[in-house]
């Protein structure tokens, strides 16, 4: 079987701060790969729809699998023999919706980690398509198989980079170009805000340091992202990769995201990942004051998120900071985040509180929802309602979110990385030198309202999950792990 695996174009802010490589994909493509399929792969990110449809003409595909519902009906139109899937983390939440949507144009949609299901899946697509929705995880819309199953080793995946395509796109700031790998699955939070920790049922599984180690010395681009949820939460697992990396002189550029009590609690980790190349970290703040931070149920001390910026500053790595604007900010709260944000050195972030589906606050915020337009759902529009008027927050937003542009794009940073950049662009890497540029077209507050206004192409069911007596999902997990093999709870 010819087998396309495609990811969609990126949401608004990757059109700025990064563009990553699709690493479920190549995860996908692997798979299919492994089971005796002809493979191919395109991402949208830095393709075309109109490449896009040159393959499907060219080619004709037999089965095509996508991150989301993407080109669904235009595909069936081309192509009405062809087998069209969907899978990834967003689907998994959104499956009855997606097959809905696409009124009979996509096949299937396959919950839970896509390296499981995709060889029995596509054999199974190969005979009686009727009888999919027996096979874990996966929906039709002749019903649901059962619970997806967990991948049982991380050290039996790699993906498929030889199957990507133009692979210097692929940048995460300075990084340029990058390439992303994971250590581990899984986060053993519950932030109220994340739906990492449902899709995996807080269920936390590492590589192996020696695998880990074998795959970075394959990888070609001298920038890496470690794709982590939480970067190094094992002290001694971070560590241990670290000596397979110095063992065999690996050098690169890292790119990580963890927490500030993580930072705080293994500093002699990534002390070592500092020396071996560890350059820059997201820390996803959330919020600057005690009452944000319960809001959001992130269980970590204000002052120990800062005492972590300090302690990051100390050892020369660059820091950018999320905080969550919500809905419900007044022009006093974004003043005063501007005002801290210029303060420091960071980068800081800023998006809107949104409650994607597969997050707690979908649960429990369902009842408020101002819109159900999915195309809304990217953390830069709001889709609660708003304490100002809905032009005033955006106009506020955009005026917090600049201090990002003024103080870390345009001629500032060029300023600041006048021979990063040089060097970049000597070795043809254009990805970051561009990026300092594109922040006002991209941001601006008339082109957010305006998309309140666009026609609703896809309207998201309200939750019917249940919930216990604290208000709380039981249900709410796409991977259901043995409860005995769960990590502790984190406090």
């Amino acid at each position: 079987m010819k087998v396309l695996c495609c990811h969609p174009s990126g949401l608004l802010y990757t059109k700025i701060f990064l563009r990553l490589e699709p690493l479920g994909v190549e995860l996908l493509a692997a798979a299919a790969r492994a089971a005796g399929h002809d493979v191919r792969i395109l991402d949208l990110q830095a393709f075309t729809h109109r490449d896009y449809f040159r393959v499907l003409s060219e080619w004709k595909p037999d089965a095509v699998g996508f991150g989301v519902n993407y080109l669904a009906k235009e595909t069936k139109q081309k192509l009405p023999s062809c087998f069209f899937f969907v899978g990834g983390h967003s689907a998994s939440f959104t499956a009855q919706e997606i097959l809905e949507h696409a009124a009979g144009a996509i096949d299937c949609v396959a919950k839970g980690e896509a390296e499981e299901i995709t060889a029995p899946l596509l054999l199974a697509a190969a005979g009686d398509r009727k009888r999919l929705h027996i096979l874990p995880g996966v929906v039709t819309l002749e019903g649901e198989g059962p619970p997806p199953r967990m991948v049982e080793s991380l050290d039996n995946l790699r993906p498929a980079r030889d199957l990507l395509r133009k692979r210097r796109k692929y940048f995460i700031g300075v990084l340029d170009p990058a390439a992303s790998i994971e250590f581990t699955r899984g986060c053993p939070w519950d932030c109220v805000f994340c739906s990492a920790w449902t899709f995996y049922g807080r269920s936390y599984r590492k590589a192996s340091p020696e695998k880990v180690a074998e795959e970075l010395q394959s990888i070609q681009e001298p920038g890496v992202f470690i794709v982590d949820d939480v970067a190094f939460i094992q002290a001694e697992h971070g560590l241990a990769i670290a000596r397979e990396v110095e063992k065999r002189k690996i050098r690169k550029q890292y790119y990580l995201e963890t927490r500030g009590d993580v930072l705080l609690r293994n500093k002699e980790t990534f002390e070592y990942w500092k020396r071996l190349g560890l350059e820059y970290m997201f820390i996803g703040l959330e919020a600057i004051d005690e009452e944000g931070l319960n809001l959001h149920r992130k269980r970590v001390k204000l002052s120990t998120n800062f005492e972590a910026l300090e302690f990051a500053r100390s050892l020369g790595i660059r820091v950018a900071i999320n905080i969550i604007a919500d809905p419900d900010w007044d022009e006093q709260h974004f003043a005063v985040i501007r005002e801290w944000a210029l303060s420091i050195p960071e980068i800081v972030n800023v998006s809107v509180n949104t409650p994607y589906p597969g997050t707690e606050t979908f649960l429990s915020e369902s009842g408020r929802l101002a819109t159900r337009d999915y195309h809304l759902f990217d953390i830069q529009h709001a889709v609660l309602p708003t304490r100002l008027p809905l032009d005033r927050f955006y106009q506020e937003l955009l005026k917090t979110q600049q201090v990002l542009n003024t103080k870390h794009l345009g001629l500032t940073a060029l300023k600041n990385t006048a021979l990063i950049a040089a060097r970049l662009l000597l070795r043809g890497q254009t990805n970051f030198v561009r990026m300092l540029w594109k922040f006002n077209s991209v941001y601006h507050p008339e082109l957010q309202l305006s998309a309140h206004h666009q026609p609703v192409r896809y309207e998201m069911r309200l939750p019917t999950a249940s919930q216990d007596g604290q208000g709380k999902p039981r249900d709410l997990f796409i991977l259901k792990p043995d409860p005995e093999k769960q990590p502790t709870p984190a406090h």
